[in-house]
């Protein structure tokens, strides 16, 4: 059995202090009910915020470095995304942090245009399935979502878990639910979604963040505010679903 902890919380834009803050106070108290996985949402530092530049930390840096020694104290791996500086340029990154350190760093590799991130972040040219104690995880950052071939990929990869980070803005809660269901029914795995609540300067977020089994079921589901959404995930369903509908096994690779 493997529990997962969704911290739906409010985001402060570019105030990143502030922000971790309250993702650690969110941190310990999911901690309480002994998860292995704690999610946190996209860019849950800083938002999408006019001074990205100025706020955006390395891989070394504060936020990192702190949720390093969360998931030590917690003996928990947790994941997030944040603004990362890497090699002069601004990444929309998510690392993977297990109490023996960093597992892996997915970078967004689809930015969204119509929140004006490619004028901000650098794409990342890499997908990530990391893994953990409990067998592969991929990775994915909201926009993500909306492109099936990823996550078939991160399937092929080995990944029994898709794990998203997300700020998703009404009016599209129809999208979110309808895409998350879709990746889950399609690549016969548990896909866990953490979205934001709260305002920005021009966007509302909704929440509903959601943990849904392989059969496309939503097995917890949080409602508009902030609050920690988790559920047990029994792995031995993934393959249970792949016996019963074999629909991985027959692909036509000649074809597609």
């Amino acid at each position: 059995m493997l529990r997962f902890a969704l911290i739906q919380m409010d985001i402060q834009l570019g105030r990143p202090d502030i922000n971790l803050s309250r993702a650690v106070e969110g941190i310990i108290q999911a901690s309480e009910i002994n998860p292995d996985v704690i999610l946190l949402p996209e860019l849950f530092t800083t938002g999408f915020s006019e001074n990205l530049l100025k706020v955006s930390e390395p891989i070394d840096g504060n936020t990192v470095t702190t949720l390093k020694e969360l998931a030590v104290k917690y003996n928990v791996n947790i994941a997030g995304s944040f603004a990362e500086k890497w090699k002069g340029q601004i990444y929309n990154s998510m690392p993977v942090i297990t109490p023996k350190g960093i597992a892996g760093i997915y970078r967004k590799t689809h930015l969204f245009k119509p929140m004006d991130e490619p004028n901000t972040f650098q794409p990342g040219d890499e997908i990530v399935a990391v893994d953990l104690d409990f067998g592969k995880a991929g990775c994915l950052i909201c926009y993500d979502i909306r492109f099936p071939e990823m996550a078939r990929r991160l399937t092929l990869d080995g990944a029994k878990v898709l794990m998203v980070s997300a700020e998703f803005p009404h009016p599209r809660l129809d999208h979110w639910t309808t895409l998350l269901k879709a990746r889950a029914i399609e690549n016969q795995l548990f896909v866990c979604a953490v979205n934001r609540v709260g305002r920005d300067d021009t966007n509302e977020f909704f929440g509903h963040s959601m943990i849904i089994s392989p059969w496309g079921e939503v097995i917890a589901e949080g409602r508009v505010g902030e609050e920690i959404i988790f559920a047990d995930l029994e792995l031995e369903e993934v393959e249970e679903a792949r016996r019963t509908i074999p629909a991985l096994e027959d692909r036509r690779e000649d074809l597609y």
